[in-house]
């Protein structure tokens, strides 16, 4: 289990996305300040109170973006897992904005680009959530010796595809796990490939494995490699040669074989379940949450899912309710931050953050899916 999950929870609401890398030159102390909710007339104590907290939560997240832009700007060192603390300024932000409208209802405003529901952000401050982005495309872009793919989304369904069909699939529930493998991707990386961590030293690549995760995947699709070269003789040429690309370097940083790796550490054991997960959980995108769970919560979510009673099984360890929260979830405002217990069903809806990493997972695999074979 990880206390910190990194990209994931800046690509959730598409903030590690590398989109307009060239637009870095936004000014984020010449930003607007929130005008709207100053002018709100006759507050009652906690309004004015929780106005006031959230005012403050907007300054500091707007100076720690604009110390960061500087750093970067001028060739500074940067601190330590130097995207830490804008991510939890910007949590802090929308947490202290969730306050504020729940005494405040008033304050909800007009939909965001980011699709982040109303009541947790204000569409004015959009701005900052670009610079915020363009921030962690600098401070965590893929080294100078990553092995990119030229069809990297393709590789992932693959990929997913063929470690199904080894682990007992039909075509069908095979395509399946293609369609989740693709939205880990997403999920993990913004559908970036190969990038580092700026919230993290140990968790890297395309699918954000640690050294111990991409050394445990390799090992597993080595059991599999026989079956793998009898069953797509096409797809096994293609690792032998990424294989020998990589060498003995970090293969985290090769895009291929960092999905690999990820996919058969933590997913492939899991895919002969997909048949009874699709009947607890019809829906695509409560399929995709799930799996991404598998990434956060691995062995409470495999506990869920064998207990008979997915969507009911509870969780209220406090150590769980921890690594929920730290991957965005019940981490806004002060009324989700005092809850001690959830359902799954719970959990998987408070995965909003996700929703639109998982909507463009959907749409590349169709567009994948529809290309020609061959």
């Amino acid at each position: 289990m990880r206390i910190l999950n990194y990209p994931r929870l800046l690509a959730v609401i598409g903030l590690c996305g590398l989109a307009n890398p060239a637009g870095l030159s936004v000014e984020v102390g010449n930003l607007g300040f929130i005008s709207g909710a100053l002018a709100q007339p006759a507050l009652t104590k906690p309004q004015s109170d929780a106005l006031t907290a959230y005012n403050k939560t907007v300054r500091d997240f707007r100076a720690i973006l604009s110390e960061r832009r500087a750093q970067i700007n001028s060739h500074q060192t940067l601190p330590d897992v130097p995207g830490q603390a804008l991510y939890l300024a910007r949590v802090g932000m929308m947490g202290a904005y969730k306050d504020l409208t729940d005494v405040l209802p008033s304050r909800i405003g007009r939909p965001n680009k980011y699709k982040i529901p109303p009541a947790y952000f204000d569409a004015d401050n959009e701005p900052l959530i670009d610079e915020y982005k363009n921030l962690f495309a600098i401070m965590q872009a893929p080294p100078a010796d990553a092995q990119k793919s030229a069809t990297p989304f393709k590789d992932v369904v693959d990929l997913g595809t063929v470690v199904a069909r080894i682990k007992g699939l039909d075509a069908a529930h095979a395509e399946v796990a293609g369609r989740i493998s693709l939205a880990v991707f997403f999920a993990e990386t913004d559908g970036q490939q190969n990038i580092g961590n700026a919230r993290s030293n140990a968790y890297k690549g395309s699918f954000q494995t640690g050294v111990s995760e991409d050394k445990n995947g390799r090992k597993k699709w080595a059991a599999i490699k026989k079956s793998v070269a009898a069953l797509d003789p096409k797809l096994n040429a293609r690792d032998d040669k990424e294989e020998a690309r990589v060498g003995n370097s970090d293969q985290r940083y090769n895009h291929w074989t960092g999905v690999r790796n990820g996919l058969m550490n933590a997913h492939a054991d899991l895919f002969p379940k997909i048949p009874a997960l699709m009947k607890a959980l019809p829906e695509p995108i409560d399929q995709m949450r799930f799996f991404e769970l598998i990434q956060i919560i691995p062995s409470p979510a495999k506990t869920a899912l064998n207990s008979g009673n997915l969507l009911n099984y509870r969780i209220s360890e406090p150590r769980i309710m921890g690594y929920l929260r730290n991957n965005s979830m019940f981490a806004f405002g002060k009324t989700d931050r005092a809850r001690t217990s959830v359902t799954m069903r719970e959990i998987l809806d408070s995965m909003w953050l996700f929703n639109d990493m998982f909507e463009r997972a959907l749409a590349k695999f169709g567009e994948i899916k529809a290309q020609p074979k061959g």
